[in-house]
């Protein structure tokens, strides 16, 4: 059987889908998936509730991307909603858009106060500039310091707490530069040039991806009950017999090496999802709650995915810690000793000709969306075609 295939891949979010879907498209080559849980998608799967709500299993997905390339390639699968996603967060009672720009301030201070501290903003760093909240922090004027601490202690400490168990100064500048404070008036969560929502969803646009006479798919399996690898030597074996097509692996580098190096630390999630018969719980898709209760942030799916049924579904989002086997490894943990244990395994990863790691996990990295798709495509390009 292990001969019927050119290609095994582990994983079907857009990592393996993609390059899936560019080798059977392009080099007309037989492809297998093995996918660990019982449906496709990754972390993109969505569905209908029981009450017919289109709902995100594993927390909002926002399609965004500035590659024109990346959204073309995609919008072959799909038609979108055209969505701009926006973020409120809860301060001191009242609701303040995310990521903290001049609208903010103008919510949270005196008009007086506020613009005095908007002008200073604007001649030390330029309209529209984006500036991490670690570096506004390094300033000596008195306003923008005590407006970088502000922020700081309503905004960002008690949120990085929640989501990552550390203070945002033990994370990776990589991580705590995600959210900035923006120098404009642009209250949308992304400014990227394409933005949207698959009109049928994620989950539709994954079967349209993979519904090719090349590809294969099987669910509910790890892979290493068919897939054996020779990690001395780099042979692979599949169903019991000799494999000598490539092989792509998505899941966690840490996983593949068993641990050898030690494992690589992640953050989970566990997600509350609450049914409401009514027609709206919030009034934008997410808000966040960086001070108040267990959670980080409430999302309501229909400001989304633009249902006009009757009730509504919201999600309470949760951060735990990551234990392996138990539940999802959601984002990485960079910072110093994540990165040493990564680049062993990396190292490790370039002795094999034939195994090709690629995707969030794979790569230990945080990835949007586009970027994994972005990737792939270049994985594809420069090493499959």
């Amino acid at each position: 059987m292990a001969k019927e295939y050119d290609f095994i891949i582990v994983g079907s979010g857009f990592a393996g889908a993609v390059i899936a879907e560019q080798v059977s498209s392009k080099l007309n080559k037989k492809v297998l998936i093995v996918e660990k849980r019982n449906h496709i998608a990754g972390n993109a799967y969505d569905c209908q509730d029981e009450h017919g709500v289109l709902i995100h299993k594993y927390g909002p997905h926002i399609f965004h991307t500035r590659s024109e390339e990346v959204w073309n390639y995609v919008s072959q699968f799909t038609d979108w909603n055209i969505y701009h996603h926006r973020v409120l967060a809860k301060i001191d009672g009242i609701e303040v858009p995310i990521p903290f720009n001049l609208n903010s301030i103008y919510a949270v201070f005196p008009p007086e106060f506020a613009g005095r501290l908007a002008q200073k903003l604007i001649e030390r760093f330029g309209f529209g500039s984006r500036v991490p909240i670690l570096k506004l922090r390094e300033s000596n004027e008195p306003d923008i310091a005590f407006l970088a601490q502000y922020v700081y202690d309503r905004v960002f400490l008690n949120y990085t707490v929640k989501q990552w168990g550390v203070k945002p100064e033990e994370l990776s500048p990589s991580v705590t530069g995600r959210v900035p404070v923006v120098i404009n008036r642009d209250d949308r969560y992304f400014q990227d040039r394409f933005q949207g929502i698959p009109k049928q969803g994620y989950t539709k646009l994954f079967e349209r991806m993979l519904d090719q006479s090349n590809i294969s798919i099987m669910l509910n399996t790890d892979y290493r009950d068919v897939i054996n690898v020779d990690l001395a030597s780099g042979d692979v074996e599949v169903f019991d017999r000799p494999f000598n097509g490539k092989l792509v692996y998505t899941g966690p580098v840490d996983y593949f090496f068993d641990y050898k190096f030690g494992a690589l630390e992640y953050r989970s999630l566990s997600f509350k999802f609450e049914h409401y018969d009514t027609f709206q719980y919030q009034t934008t898709g997410t808000v966040n709650y960086p001070n108040d209760y267990g959670f980080t942030r409430i999302t309501e799916f229909k400001h989304l995915t633009l249902q006009t049924i009757s009730s509504t579904t919201i999600v309470k989002e949760y951060p735990t810690a990551y234990k392996p086997g138990i539940n999802i490894p959601y984002y990485p943990v960079k910072n110093d000793i994540n990165a040493a244990i990564y680049r062993r395994y990396f190292e490790e990863s370039k002795k094999y000709n034939r195994i090709i790691f690629v995707g969030r996990l794979a790569e230990y990295q945080y990835y949007d969306m586009d970027a994994v798709v972005s990737k792939a495509l270049r994985v594809f390009r420069e090493r499959l075609a």
